[in-house]
C-alpha cells in the first residue's frame, strides 16, 4: 500500500468518557508504557503518536485525548469529526462513569462519522475488589450497541496494548479495503508500505503532544 498522506487524512483515534476514567493514563501506558498516580484532569485535548505493524505494515496512530468536563464539551466534540476511531471509556468501580457512557456513546455518534469504530473500555479492572460495573452487564449494552469491549487497567497494563492495537488494526483493514477499492492503477507504489492516521495541525500551524485551547475557560 502506497504513502497515504494525500488521500487518507484527518483520520485519527479519539479517547472520551468522564472526567477521571483514566483516558489519559491509557494513552501514556500505550504511548510511552508511562502512569502517573498523580495525573491531573485535562484541559482542552492533548495527544501523543505511536507507530503499530499490522499485516507487515506500519500504521501511524495520532489518539486524541480529549477532557471529559462538561465545561470543554463544546469544543473537544468537534474532534470527533472525521475520527475513524473512539475508545469510550468508563471506571469499572464507578457505576455513574457507565451510566454516562449511553449520553457519550449518543454524541459521539451525533459528531462523528457515522462509520466510526467504536470500543467500550471499562479501565482500572485493577479495582476489582472496588467493581461496581459488572462484565457481563458492559459486554451485553456493548453488543447491544455493536461496540467492542474490553476491560483494562492502565495501572498495570492489563489488556491496553491489546485495546489500541485492536482498534487500530480494525480501522487499518477498513481503510485499506476502502483505498484498494478506489484507487487507480496509475497511483500505485507498492513500494511503500505507510499508513499515516493523523490530523490536522494545531491553529498556529505547528504539531504539538499538548494542546490547551481552553485554559481559561
Amino acid at each position: 500500500i502506497k504513502n497515504t498522506t494525500d488521500t487518507v487524512q484527518r483520520l485519527f483515534i479519539v479517547l472520551i468518557g468522564d472526567s477521571g476514567v483514566g483516558k489519559s493514563n491509557l494513552l501514556s501506558r500505550f504511548t510511552r508504557n508511562e502512569f502517573n498516580l498523580e495525573s491531573k484532569s485535562t484541559i482542552g485535548v492533548e495527544f501523543a503518536t505511536r507507530s503499530i505493524q499490522v499485516d507487515g505494515k506500519t500504521i501511524k496512530a495520532q489518539i486524541w485525548d480529549t477532557a471529559g468536563q462538561e465545561r470543554y464539551r463544546a469544543i473537544t466534540s468537534a474532534y470527533y469529526r472525521g475520527a475513524v476511531g473512539a475508545l469510550l471509556v468508563y471506571d469499572i468501580a464507578k457505576h455513574l462513569t457507565y451510566e454516562n457512557v449511553e449520553r457519550w456513546l449518543k454524541e459521539l455518534r451525533d459528531h462523528a462519522d457515522n462509520n466510526i469504530v467504536i470500543m467500550l473500555v471499562g479501565n482500572k479492572s485493577d479495582l476489582r475488589h472496588l467493581r461496581a460495573v459488572p462484565t457481563d452487564e458492559a459486554r451485553a449494552f456493548a453488543e447491544k450497541n455493536n461496540l467492542s469491549f474490553i476491560e483494562t487497567s492502565a495501572l498495570d497494563s492489563t489488556n491496553v496494548e491489546e485495546a489500541f492495537k485492536n482498534i487500530l488494526t480494525e480501522i487499518y483493514r477498513i481503510v485499506s479495503q476502502k483505498q484498494i477499492a478506489e484507487r487507480s492503477a496509475h497511483d500505485e507504489s507498492p513500494g511503500n508500505n505507510v499508513v499515516d492516521i493523523s490530523v490536522p495541525p494545531t491553529t498556529d500551524g505547528q504539531r504539538g503532544s499538548k494542546l490547551q485551547c481552553c485554559q481559561n475557560l
